[in-house]
């Protein structure tokens, strides 16, 4: 704790008159899109399993917080300290199967034992309060991962299908409805069944332990690596991309699906 306190009194000299312009100059609005940013590279560094640039990314991140803190501070609104003692009640009030007496056999019922609580929480703010099981969710939060939490949030209460194979079910059902909207040029139709299939194949994902913001990220990663591969061969042979034809661009992709395939083979 003292190291922290030591990050807390940097970012309160660097704010300081004597501090630095461009850190005296910052807003909490400023700042957002760094706070953005930070979180972003701290998910880089996990998805690539890289522990030291994760240290660095929490580290960038911490920093953020502390900053948006001591900007509060400064406002007369709450300081580092409030927010460290905030999550503290919070995290113990959320726990009562670890700090209480409540007794909880398996993850599941810790979940809907959060949900409980957190209802409360919600209640516990009076008229007005969005008390919606659903709510507490970013508006800017990915859309697939935001389809990822409100499908966690909806089972908390029981309202989900019983496993991955019955979403399936569910995803057959909404893209026979994308394929009729389709047939009939509608683009409203179009756009609204392509968000329920989308959503329905994010609870697939839910329910088979699988977050389809990472699946994506994946496949996209996959489809980069690929069509790059695809670019250097056509580049070695002194051919021009644009001038190939789909069928042989085909041939090229099933080529570098292979070609992953073999052990050593550079990415």
């Amino acid at each position: 704790m003292s190291r922290f306190r030591e990050l807390a009194e940097i970012v309160r000299r660097l704010r300081g008159p004597d501090g630095c312009p461009w850190d005296r100059e910052q807003t909490p609005q400023s700042l957002r899109g760094c706070l953005l940013e930070e979180a972003y590279e701290t998910l880089d560094a996990l998805d690539r399993d890289d522990s030291s640039d994760l240290r660095d990314e929490l580290g960038d991140l911490l920093l953020q917080i502390v900053m948006q803190a001591e900007m509060a501070a400064e406002r007369g609104r709450f300081t580092i300290e409030d927010v460290i003692g905030g999550v503290i009640e919070k995290m113990v009030r959320r726990h009562p199967h670890v700090f209480g007496d409540v007794k909880a056999a398996d993850t599941a019922e810790v979940l809907r034992n959060w949900s409980r609580i957190k209802s409360a929480e919600r209640a516990g703010k009076g008229t007005g309060a969005d008390t919606s099981i659903l709510s507490g969710l970013p508006s800017e939060l990915p859309a697939l991962h935001a389809a990822h939490r409100i499908g966690e949030k909806a089972a908390r209460v029981g309202f989900d299908w019983p496993s991955p194979g019955a979403a399936m079910a569910k995803v057959r059902e909404e893209v026979a409805e994308l394929e009729e909207a389709l047939a009939a040029g509608d683009p409203a139709r179009i756009a609204h069944e392509l968000g329920d299939a989308i959503f329905a194949l994010a609870n697939v994902g839910r329910l088979a332990d699988q977050n389809a913001e990472t699946s994506l990220r994946e496949a996209l990663a996959r489809f980069t690596r690929r069509f790059r591969g695809m670019e250097r061969t056509l580049v070695a042979a002194g051919r021009d991309i644009h001038a190939v034809s789909q069928s042989e661009l085909e041939e090229l992709w099933e080529a570098e699906k292979v070609a992953e395939r073999v052990p050593g083979r550079p990415s």
